[in-house]
């Protein structure tokens, strides 16, 4: 008989320094800029980086329309992307859920921590790193996807056993 294991996931504050073991916070607070276009523009420069993993791979922008799930959430999947980063900026500033787990063969349950956006941030997934799917806050919301395209199966998803409960409350 194999024991259940129960994990309730509660969303944090989503910080760069939170964040930093999974990838980067894409945000303009506390951040360096310079000006551009004669003045009138600031540009924040290189908030995160596009990371491709063969010669041959394509950095790409998409539009992802988002449907909201009912919560609280049973998690029952976790996916990676092996050979490139995978970013995603909210297009209407609402904040949006977000579940992850360290770069590792499988994901570790206990390891696994859940943040919620400030409707201004966006982030940029590190390659490897476990996470769920895009988690719209709304009952539909658009993001700016830039992910990597190339030869290879670059989506690895996981699939927790049935005796696995992981489940996330509804945002604060």
């Amino acid at each position: 008989m194999t024991e259940q294991t129960r994990l309730t996931l509660t969303p944090e504050p989503l910080t760069a320094t939170a964040f930093a073991p999974y990838g980067t916070v894409i945000e303009t607070r506390d951040r360096d800029f310079f000006m551009i276009n004669n003045g009138s523009t600031q540009r924040f420069h290189r908030l995160a980086e596009v990371m491709l993993g063969k010669p041959d791979d394509r950095g790409i922008i998409s539009i992802f329309r988002a449907q909201g799930l009912a919560m609280p959430l049973r998690v029952k999947l976790l996916e990676r992307h092996p050979f490139g980063s995978q970013a995603f900026i909210p297009l209407k500033q609402n904040p949006f859920l977000i579940i992850v787990a360290e770069p590792g063969e499988v994901p570790e349950p206990a390891n696994i921590r859940a943040f919620i956006t400030d409707g201004s941030q966006g982030i940029n997934y590190h390659p490897g790193v476990w996470h769920h799917p895009v988690l719209s806050c709304v009952p539909e919301d658009d993001f700016l996807v830039v992910d990597r395209e190339g030869e290879g199966n670059n989506c690895d998803e996981y699939f927790f056993a049935e005796d696995t409960e992981i489940v996330l409350e509804n945002s604060p």
